[in-house]
């Protein structure tokens, strides 16, 4: 028989009749008109629900059997394209609980997972039916002006981030009215003039490794864009917070004045050389009075879930190795920080917690396959309803659900 794609409505009735389905042939082929692109597109949903709604569950599970068989035969003929055609390849994440569901992210390809038995438990018991996800394209753009654009709202947000702690400088409280607040940690941690600097060093090795992984990504700009994106936004977060509320020094050690850039170019001049400097120790920047939130503890965090995103997971001992090196580093440098009594404990967990869920929100977001399309239709399903694999609402908390999976691993 020709290709299955070519198949007229005539001969998907012999292949009904080949296959004991003769039965059928009226339903489909007359009443239906289902060709064999039809036929190749349909799922066990679509045979379920009207309007052919079939009957007999045995007939059901066997003819769609023998429609995945159909597909697989017709796969290859299919992602050629046929000599210039328009490309019809069918996707066959959902179509059956035996086909592993391909992720559709920018990772290695030995990043794969398999939707268990218990989702498929669970997605039974609450009346859901998994549709078929759409065809997505494995050919992903760099699209280099985003990350330009990405570029200039980071830089952007780095050079105002400057001019507000400038800002909290000038309004840091006086330390002998109002003296370092109560502090677990701090008050039981002894001070280490070291380990600021130390901190700073773990900063500059992650960081190295992330460039070094940039190099050699094949999707280097879509990585950057990430980078840009996400720092860019938890950074513009702290100036807002830091700006709304200035807490006193976390320690006595730390000698801070205020009003000390009172006129505007003064002001201006010290942004420069916080910006220039990265906020950064290492290059002689001292800065007071922007502490909630740690700024060195969001960088340390987002280096290490970028590193441990973007880096092959599976098969590779170096791999394993490399990350847990580099949650061992972000580990010690967040204890570094607090033993340098540079920042209170709760600055420290709000940019910890703040840094990791915009991450994993952000690539839940990135992941997500309903968001690339453009149905106006898409709504949120009630229960005893068919839960699509387009819905955003099982697409997100189903991607979500894995990527805290891969984190804690």
């Amino acid at each position: 028989m020709a290709d299955a794609e070519t198949w007229t409505c005539d001969q998907v009735a012999q292949w009904l009749e080949q296959n004991q389905f003769s039965q059928y042939m009226e339903l489909f082929c007359v009443v239906h008109k289902i060709d064999g692109k039809a036929l190749l597109t349909l799922s066990e949903t679509d045979l379920r629900q009207p309007p052919l709604q079939l009957l007999v569950l045995g007939d059901i599970k066997r003819l769609i059997l023998c429609i995945h068989d159909l597909q697989s035969e017709s796969d290859s003929a299919f992602s050629m394209g046929h000599h210039g055609k328009r490309k019809f390849r069918i996707n066959k994440s959902f179509t059956s609980p035996s086909k592993t569901r391909r992720r559709t992210n920018i990772h290695y390809s030995d990043s794969e997972d398999s939707e268990s038995e218990n989702d498929r438990e669970y997605l039974h018991e609450e009346g859901f039916q998994p549709e078929r996800s759409p065809r997505q394209s494995k050919h992903l753009d760099s699209e280099i002006w985003k990350t330009i654009l990405g570029f200039l709202y980071a830089f952007t947000v780095f050079l105002v981030t400057s001019f507000v702690m400038v800002v909290v400088h000038d309004r840091v409280p006086d330390t002998d009215k109002y003296p370092p607040l109560p502090d677990i940690f701090l008050d039981n941690i002894p001070y280490t003039p070291w380990a600021f600097e130390a901190c700073e060093i773990i900063a500059v090795c992650l960081g190295t490794i992330w460039s070094i992984v940039l190099v050699f990504h094949k999707h280097r700009f879509i990585l950057l864009r990430r980078v840009f994106s996400i720092i860019g936004t938890v950074y513009l977060l702290r100036c807002i917070t830091m700006l709304i509320t200035s807490l006193s020094v976390p320690s006595p050690h730390l000698k801070c004045e205020g009003k000390m850039y009172g006129d505007i170019w003064a002001k201006a001049q010290r942004t420069m050389e916080i910006w220039m400097g990265m906020g950064m120790s290492l290059s002689g920047v001292r800065t007071c009075g922007d502490y909630m939130f740690s700024g060195h503890t969001v960088c340390i965090t987002l280096l290490n879930f970028f590193i441990t995103e973007y880096t092959p997971h599976h098969g590779k001992y170096c791999s394993y190795y490399l990350h847990t090196l580099t949650w061992v580093a972000n580990m010690f440098g967040l204890f570094f920080i607090l033993a340098a009594h540079e920042h209170y404990s709760i600055d420290v967990f709000i940019a910890f917690y703040i840094s990791s869920r915009l991450f994993l929100y952000y690539h839940v977001l990135a992941n997500n396959r309903s968001l690339m399309l453009r149905d106006k239709n898409r709504r949120r399903k009630g229960k005893g309803q068919h839960l699509s694999a387009q819905d955003p609402v099982y697409v997100v908390e189903r991607t979500f659900s894995l990527l805290l999976k891969r984190h804690e691993k």
